[in-house]
């Protein structure tokens, strides 16, 4: 398993709007599919609809979604914790 981030715009609503999704996947396309699940049984998208911008590959320790840091906990523990995002107060 690795770590993709998904990017790129759906409709939410009367409006288009920018998504970012981080899913842990076997390959790109299993990350694809996620992203076209998601949405869809969300938001009510139609695959055609959503237009997937990036799909890359992520080290887990810079995601903040649960799923994926539950997924990848020891190989963070071992490397010394989640990188956070530095804070806009510093």
């Amino acid at each position: 398993m690795k770590a993709y981030r998904v990017t790129g715009t759906a409709p939410f609503g009367s409006q288009r709007q920018e998504f970012s999704y981080d899913f842990t996947a076997e390959n790109a396309e299993q990350a694809t599919d996620k992203t076209y699940s998601i949405l869809g049984s969300r938001h009510r998208a139609k695959r055609r609809t959503i237009a997937i911008a990036d799909v890359s590959e992520i080290d887990p320790r810079t995601s903040s979604e649960p799923h994926v840091l539950h997924a990848f906990r020891e190989q963070i523990a071992a490397q010394g914790g989640p990188i956070s995002a530095v804070s806009e107060e510093e």
